[in-house]
């Protein structure tokens, strides 16, 4: 499954890539991208762990960025 997700309050390129890194390892995840620029991410991973996954993403984001969340 491969789906976008808005991201609010991401201030920080760098704080982007850092995400986008650590949310690729994430068991089960083909391939993460975050775009700085349009505030936007992407998940390509197993249709069975999704929703799991999803909620591992969004552990991963406020730990880098505490005011930073995932939109659907």
């Amino acid at each position: 499954m491969k789906k976008t997700f808005k991201l609010e309050n991401l201030d920080c390129a760098n704080c982007a890539a850092i995400m986008e890194s650590k949310i690729r390892k994430i068991n089960g995840v083909n391939n993460a991208s975050i775009s700085f620029m349009t505030q936007k991410l992407i998940i390509e991973a197993d249709d069975s762990r999704f929703d799991a996954i999803v909620k591992e993403a969004a552990a991963v984001c406020k730990r880098v960025e505490p005011d930073c969340f995932i939109r659907e």
